[in-house]
């Protein structure tokens, strides 16, 4: 019983690290999300190109939020490393709920920047894709991997 109520001890401190990590990317990949949307629709692209160009700006926007701290403690290349190991399985499970979402929801791509359809959608599709991503998160993070790697060079 001892070791179970110990590691208990351990897991507030995992989760708030996990969620931390995942708002982090989410913040990241609701950027590149809307101004992807914003873009692809200004310029009346379809779906198709509209998502991609969402998702590559998800991704460079979930990259660049981890690695702007990591540039003071290393190098360039060790930081997008890092970026890459900590954020690439987040944001391709936040990426993919998302778009999915974006595209079972009836009439949500075609509603368009002013509709209450299109935002209530993009917002409800990225809060089920941090749900999806936090366990992603904590997982990594349990086995001192993804953020986990990030945070110890944070506090140096």
């Amino acid at each position: 019983m001892e070791h179970a109520h110990h590691a208990h001890g351990a897991t507030p401190s995992l989760n708030r690290t996990a969620w931390s990590a995942t708002l982090h990317c989410l913040t990241g990949c609701a950027i590149g999300e809307v101004l992807g949307m914003v873009i692809g629709t200004a310029l009346g692209w379809g779906n198709g190109p509209t998502i991609a160009l969402a998702v590559v700006l998800a991704f460079f926007f979930g990259y660049a939020l981890t690695l702007r701290p990591l540039l003071s403690a290393m190098s360039f290349a060790a930081a997008v490393r890092l970026a890459l190991a900590a954020d690439t399985a987040s944001i391709t499970v936040m990426e993919i709920v998302d778009n999915a979402i974006m595209l079972v929801v009836p009439g949500a791509m075609d509603a368009g920047l002013a509709s209450v359809l299109f935002w209530a959608s993009l917002a409800i599709s990225l809060a089920l894709a941090a749900v999806a991503a936090f366990p992603v998160n904590r997982w990594l993070i349990a086995r001192g991997r993804g953020h986990a790697v990030v945070h110890a060079h944070h506090h140096h």
